[in-house]
């Protein structure tokens, strides 16, 4: 059980990199910074947009329009730390203590 909750930890360590690199690259392309015409930098933004917005468009739906700013990366990593929080701080002692 223990190696369940560490490899979730890691799923969520992992999908917050990906957030970041989604949000880095969103404003590399808004400052005009890097060409979107380039097919490597087109499929690592086609890659993380697949990855991320799905769950942004969860999120937006629930969020108040606010014109051009976009707080639904924020709420996803908030999202992730609460659950690797509750992960460290409740899962793994309960775990631990129990033995499994």
């Amino acid at each position: 059980m223990l190696a369940v909750t560490f490899v979730l930890y890691q799923a969520l360590n992992f999908y917050w990199w990906i957030v970041i690199a989604s949000a880095i690259l969103s404003w590399l392309y808004a400052f005009n910074i890097v060409n979107p015409g380039n097919p490597v930098v087109d499929a690592i933004g086609r890659f993380l947009w697949q990855m991320t917005e799905p769950v942004y468009r969860r999120i937006r739906r629930f969020m108040p329009d606010l014109g051009g700013i976009d707080l639904s990366p924020l709420v996803v990593l908030f999202a992730i730390m609460f659950l690797q929080y509750f992960i460290l701080a409740y899962i793994d002692p309960a775990i631990m203590r129990a033995g499994i």
